[in-house]
């Protein structure tokens, strides 16, 4: 686990469920008839969805919550929703949903309230990190069951948080000129050494002494990795690291950031495989870590170009054997355009007249980190001269190359560590003040026979 800074951007990239439990999913209610309390029933009735495993200061943790965590979880990473993933699941999920439970009352007391342009702003970040098209999340929640509303709940927490982190640093909550520049001074004395891109999840056990569980979950997380789960959508839904808002993103980190078990651990790792570590033992709990890049300080060079591109819809999936009329007419719109268009403001503009179906600026792009066909159409695309039509079965997009540059990525600008100055803070102030609020509360375990939570 990283030892100072963690991101705080709010970019989630994964589909989270509500604190409030609610979900369109939920098993069908069922009850314990007060009749037919014999012995054979007994065993095999199933447990009601509303049965309460635990009160949170005096507010309930159901049954009905933790099966909806755990069936978001199998659908958004494309898992099957099995009886045995679930139990394997449970009981971290019983413990990130009463942590989840202490934060919104924290949020409420504080009478913070989070706007909706912010939620909308966060869903409009996991479809750009996940490359969906605009409102594709809303569709892939309806299509498997599940409210829009779950999200939106999750989504309120997570940056409420944020805020009450804010308040808790108060004076703290801003970094000085001098504090950059004396980190940039640390970083040249570092030239020359190694440092990675990683990302995290987090496992936190409770009692040092008894990890067996938290160590079976932190297995059940990477055996699903390994089967291809999306990493930063295993990450925002059960990393307990600030670095969860951010898909497990630590960016770039040095040795001496690491605890040395993990250290160990991404020297023998191969870089941008998309390979998972076996678990790690580290203060506080069990680590996974993946190794995105690495580079040496102050030595990254590379290329850059900023870019406009414009999408121009199907009003139906392409089949090759039969064109409609709408896909031809877009064809040849489409080619008249490439012959046309000699700015990035005009391509700007007809990718806002088909209703921007696609970013039309997607920010600054490194060239050695696209694929093999992207990268050479940039390279050998002139300035301000558009691109032939790159068709897909949903529509066709064209692309303007507006500036190229050289770069050296090994450079940080005064902004970004500033931001790892502050994410170090946040990190420690996090971790406090969750301890803080477990210390505080009256946590009733309703079915501990049965329930092994928190």
């Amino acid at each position: 686990m990283r030892l100072r800074s963690l991101t705080l951007a709010c970019s989630l990239a994964a589909l989270t469920v509500s604190s409030s439990g609610t979900l369109a999913l939920a098993a069908p209610h069922h009850t314990h008839s007060a009749q037919g309390k014999t012995a054979a029933p007994q065993a095999t009735q199933p447990e009601p969805d509303d049965m309460i495993l635990k009160i949170v200061n005096g507010v309930p943790l159901t049954k009905r919550d933790v099966d909806n965590r755990g069936k978001l979880f199998a659908l958004s990473t494309g898992l099957p929703v099995n009886p045995e993933l679930m139990a394997r699941l449970r009981p971290q999920i019983v413990r990130q949903l009463v942590d989840e439970r202490l934060r919104t009352q924290e949020i409420l007391s504080r009478h913070i309230n989070v706007p909706p342009e912010q939620i909308a702003a966060a869903i409009a970040g996991i479809e750009k990190r996940n490359g969906m098209p605009e409102n594709a999340l809303r569709n892939k929640l309806a299509e498997d069951g599940v409210s829009l509303t779950t999200l939106i709940d999750q989504i309120r927490v997570q940056i409420g948080w944020v805020q009450v982190l804010r308040q808790e640093l108060g004076a703290r909550g801003r970094v000085s000129a001098k504090e950059i520049a004396q980190r940039e001074e640390a970083l040249k004395r570092e030239d020359g050494r190694t440092e990675y891109n990683l990302s995290e999840i987090f496992v936190k056990v409770e009692d040092p002494r008894h990890s067996e569980e938290e160590l079976a979950f932190t297995n059940t997380i990477i055996q699903e990795l390994r089967k291809g789960a999306p990493f930063p959508i295993v990450a925002a839904q059960f990393s307990e690291s600030q670095t969860a808002l951010d898909g497990g993103s630590m960016g770039w980190v040095q040795e001496d950031e690491l605890d040395p078990a993990v250290v160990n651990m991404v020297k023998q790792m191969p870089v941008g495989a998309g390979a998972i570590s076996n678990p790690i033992m580290v203060p506080g709990g069990f680590v996974i870590v993946t190794v995105n890049a690495k580079r040496v300080i102050g030595h990254q060079p590379g290329h850059v170009a900023s870019i406009r591109q414009a999408f121009l819809p199907f009003d139906a999936p392409l089949n090759p054997a039969q064109v409609t009329p709408q896909q031809q007419q877009t064809l040849q719109k489409a080619v008249h355009l490439a012959q046309t268009l000699s700015s990035c403001d005009e391509v700007a503009a007809v990718n806002k007249q088909y209703g921007e179906k696609r970013p039309t600026d997607p920010g600054e792009l490194q060239l050695e980190r696209l694929n093999p066909q992207m990268r050479d159409l940039l390279l050998s695309l002139p300035l301000n001269k558009l691109s032939r039509p790159l068709v897909s079965t949903d529509g066709i997009d064209m692309i303007m190359v507006c500036a190229k540059k050289e770069k050296n990525f090994a450079d940080r600008a005064p902004s970004e560590i500033a931001d790892q100055l502050m994410n170090e803070r946040v990190e420690q102030t996090a971790r406090q003040l969750d301890s803080d609020l477990h210390r505080r509360a009256m946590i009733v375990d309703v079915h501990a026979s049965k329930h092994k939570g928190v």
